[in-house]
């Protein structure tokens, strides 16, 4: 009989991360393990929705990996996948924020035949089959070995050192939420992810205009980047400042207005603690390289490093959202918030999350579908980075150096 584990390990942010943080969240709803009689297998996976996933095979011991972007193994009932004499294992959870991976250990070398991810048009559920045959020891060992791919690798190692601000140029990472297979919130037949990055180069063009600025965006076209991936853009592209922007949706209630998001202080330790368990640290600190780090002076050091960010992040809300309220009149009732998203995790770069409203609510919808109010918007945005970064520039000599 098959042993089945399902190990659900903590996010990287704990509880604070919320469905904003996994806009692909998909849930197990089934799955079945059928050997072939020609020797092969079949596992097949119902989930709720489609995610981005790969798939790739691993020796000593010989397994076969699937990635995906968040699937809530909760609840998964082990008699729902059948028995198999080639699978003699299978271990499913969280890996890394907002990611999952399923582990199969087989029972003998074999090949990934067919792969094939089916996606319900009528109610989005999604079905991922994987044929599996029989092979040697060579040719399994010969193909065994996670592919680079951009979408779910981090970038890969460079030396850097912190980007001199002599001429008094802010270099502003703009974050579209969400992106490709990942529309985000959805309402009136327009969605997140595409409002997110038209404002977003709406946004650029405000900032470029004023001068002052530099801007770089964290994804240009409906593509699906990964959270950590856009925190590590932020990193190398020596950025100044990070702005993540997303526009959600609830279920019930109503809710209107923009806010601001930045660290939660429990996120903020969790974040610090998880990040130092990582072997890729290329990530972490600007001018530093972590990679020879034990876990220990890695969290002292992302600790100490958050001392000195986290007061900046706050006062980059503050600004933010007195800019906007000067431009647009109307906030939320609590403009200023505090979450445990992913993307507000780097320890040396002022953070935030812009909510520029609700897609559920008709009027914060309309707005978001308004040129003139988006323009509106993103003046206001350019006056609250622009107080920031004059009081910033003038409280950086009383900074730890």
């Amino acid at each position: 009989m098959i042993r089945i584990w399902a190990v659900l390990l903590c996010a990287l942010l704990g509880s604070g991360a919320s469905a904003q943080d996994l806009g692909g969240l998909a849930r197990f709803e089934g799955g079945t393990l059928q050997d072939s009689r020609w020797g092969g297998t079949t596992l097949e996976l119902q989930l709720s929705q489609g995610v981005p996933w790969r798939v790739f095979t691993l020796s000593d011991p010989n397994r076969l990996v699937l990635d995906f972007r968040e699937v809530d193994w909760q609840g998964a009932d082990p008699a729902t996948v059948d028995a198999s004499d080639k699978v003699t294992a299978l271990r499913f959870g969280a890996f890394r924020s907002g990611w999952s991976r399923l582990v199969a250990e087989l029972a003998e070398p074999m090949l990934l035949d067919e792969a094939e991810l089916r996606v319900d048009a009528e109610d989005g559920r999604a079905v991922l089959t994987l044929a599996l045959e029989s092979a040697s020891q060579a040719a399994f060992d010969e193909a065994a070995g996670a592919p680079s791919d951009p979408r779910w690798d981090l970038p890969p190692v460079t030396a850097r050192t912190p980007r001199a601000r002599g001429d008094g140029t802010v270099r502003v990472m703009i974050d579209p939420g969400h992106g490709g297979i990942d529309p985000g919130a959805e309402a009136g037949g327009v969605n997140e992810a595409d409002l997110m990055l038209q404002f977003a180069r709406e946004l650029r063009e405000v900032l470029l205009r004023s001068g002052g600025f530099e801007v770089v965006l964290s994804r240009e076209d409906d593509v699906f980047v990964s959270l950590e991936a856009r925190v590590a853009l932020a990193h190398q592209s020596e950025a100044d400042i990070f702005i993540s922007l997303h526009a959600d949706a609830l279920d019930e209630g109503i809710a209107r207005g923009a806010a601001v998001y930045t660290l939660s202080e429990a996120a903020s330790d969790a974040a610090s603690a998880a990040l130092a368990e990582r072997h890729d640290r290329d990530d972490l600190l600007a001018g530093l390289d972590l990679s020879g780090s034990d876990d220990r002076v890695a969290g002292v050091l992302l600790s100490l490093a958050r001392l000195d960010n986290t007061p900046r992040s706050k006062a980059l809300a503050e600004h933010l959202l007195g800019g906007i309220k000067n431009a647009v009149g109307r906030v939320h009732k609590r403009p200023l918030r505090q979450a445990g998203f992913s993307v507000l995790k780097a320890a040396d770069i002022p953070s935030v999350l812009i909510e520029l409203g609700f897609l559920s609510t008709r009027g914060d919808l309309e707005n978001l579908q308004d040129p003139v109010w988006r323009a509106g918007m993103a003046a206001g945005i350019r006056d609250g980075l622009a107080e920031w970064a004059l009081e910033d520039a003038a409280l950086s000599r009383l900074r730890r150096q």
